[in-house]
């Protein structure tokens, strides 16, 4: 996608003609219904659609918030765009229409404040921690990661991209060991269907991701995963088109409400 191309401003020919300029602009705001680029109504009301580009690890708590956010913000719908927080940075700097961006790394979202691209500084609203999942009941006996590098282990790692993959990558580096997976994938939760789907033994994915598969998998915590802990910015985004209500939904999450969501999930406290 490409940006709205921004309006060139012309010099008006005189002051006349400036006047005149402002007081049709003027005639023109107060003629029509400003709240669809808005999403206000004008009487501090919030409407409209909140676009939210996040990290994959995010999806299951923050469908949760963005069902309490319509709930309590009758007319306003939240949609999301889940994904490998590298990709989703890429997507916005590209151009790519969002009112929100929350990301698994400071990491990726200084590609988004880098370009310009992000409104004010980005707030850590919550942290989290890594954690080998395995098939159910833990048929391979996997009780570290130094257990993960054995020959024909199938082990499977988020890319070296993803901050999932950055901070297992940071985790070997630490205990020094070198792991080959049988695929690096685009984000958490492709990793995570791997071990559900029975075509790897393990994948280092979050505890969140754990805890969201239920009995699909089993967790297996390793002392490393201290040394590799994510923080997760949120920020507004520049372009936004609905700002009021983004910012509305931002303030949800880092509240004591939407903490106790995450929190729920297995996310830390920043």
């Amino acid at each position: 996608m490409t940006r709205t191309a921004r309006r060139t401003r012309r010099p008006l020919r005189s002051a006349v003609g400036a006047a005149a300029a402002l007081l049709a602009l003027s005639a023109c705001s107060s003629g029509s219904d400003s709240s669809a680029t808005t999403g206000s109504s004008g009487s501090g009301k919030l409407s409209g659609e909140v676009t939210v580009f996040a990290a994959a690890s995010l999806k299951e708590s923050f469908t949760t918030l963005g069902e309490r956010f319509e709930k309590e913000h009758p007319g306003t719908k939240v949609t999301f765009s889940f994904g490998g927080s590298d990709s989703l940075a890429a997507s916005i700097t590209g151009g790519a229409p969002a009112d929100v961006f929350a990301s698994a790394s400071p990491k990726t979202m200084k590609i988004v404040t880098d370009a310009g691209d992000a409104s004010g500084t980005p707030a850590t609203f919550v942290r989290n921690q890594l954690e080998i999942a395995t098939l159910p009941g833990n048929p391979g006996k996997i009780s570290s990661l130094e257990d993960l590098t054995e020959a024909g282990r199938k082990v499977v790692l988020c890319d070296k991209e993803v901050p999932c993959g950055a901070a297992a990558q940071k985790a070997l580096d630490a205990s020094k060991l070198t792991l080959t997976p049988v695929s690096y994938e685009q984000d958490v939760k492709a990793a995570l269907t791997k071990v559900e789907l029975k075509e790897a033994d393990a994948a280092v994915v979050y505890k969140t991701d754990v805890r969201a598969a239920g009995d699909k998998v089993e967790g297996v915590e390793f002392p490393e995963s201290a040394d590799a802990v994510n923080d997760y910015p949120i920020a507004l985004l520049k372009d936004a088109r609905n700002a009021e209500a983004a910012k509305a939904f931002i303030a949800l999450v880092r509240s004591a409400e939407g903490q106790k969501v995450l929190s729920g999930a297995g996310f830390l406290k920043p």
